[in-house]
């Protein structure tokens, strides 16, 4: 037997949720004086005021409220605040201990939190799905799980932190371990090796990141 091939070890990636249960363990995100922080991109004014500005405008375009599905709510700041504009708001993280503190910190009857991984369980019911700076995060094969399950959904609402040029999208990573930017890379769902089919695209958003490179783009899209 080869003793090189019996003896070595093989390094595994994490589960998606280990990874994320230990960002927010470790603070790996910031935060120091809170118990959960999902980081800059859920508090700093410059990426959330012009984020909320446009997700709320385009909540209030529809006739009546709809059911918004929050698919990666994180420490709620962002959501707290789209929440008055929806019929019912349904928030989903995949880390228990955040889902129990954002019930206890956001109980409301127009809201529900459940802990789940959007890539293995089935998604909520609901009108739009948003999935703020989640898919970035993850690998190219939980992404396509995730997507072909957004056709329940008319909208699906998606940001992602791209590189602001010469971008070679969908580069493949291990979920929970950076993002693509480091490659000149990030998540366009259009693109190979995706074959998500919609009816129309927008942009409803695209902001400077103030902090690392890049810009922080979000798209609209109506599915059929």
């Amino acid at each position: 037997m080869n003793k090189n091939l019996s003896t070595k070890k093989i390094k595994k990636p994490w589960p998606t949720k280990d990874a994320m249960q230990q960002i927010y363990e470790m603070n790996l995100w910031g935060g120091k004086c809170t118990e959960f922080y999902s980081g800059i991109g859920s508090h700093d004014p410059i990426i959330i005021t012009p984020y909320i500005e446009a997700i709320t405008s385009f909540l209030k375009g529809f006739d009546t409220p709809i059911t918004l599905c929050d698919l990666g709510c994180g420490d709620f700041n962002v959501g707290k605040m789209l929440v008055p504009f929806t019929k019912q708001y349904i928030a989903v993280d995949i880390v228990p201990d955040l889902i129990e503190r954002n019930k206890r910190e956001f109980a409301d009857e127009n809201v529900t939190f459940y802990c789940m991984d959007i890539a293995v369980d089935e998604l909520p019911a609901g009108d739009c799905a948003i999935l703020r700076q989640v898919l970035q995060h993850l690998s190219n094969t939980e992404i396509q799980q995730i997507l072909e399950k957004l056709y329940a959904y008319k909208y699906v609402i998606i940001t992602e932190h791209l590189p602001e040029e010469n971008i070679e999208p969908n580069k493949d990573i291990i979920s929970g371990q950076g993002i693509r930017l480091k490659k000149q890379s990030g998540v366009d769902v259009l693109a190979p090796p995706f074959t998500m089919k919609v009816k129309e695209k927008k942009e409803l958003v695209s902001v400077a990141s103030p902090t690392h490179k890049g810009v922080i783009v979000t798209h609209c899209y109506q599915l059929f």
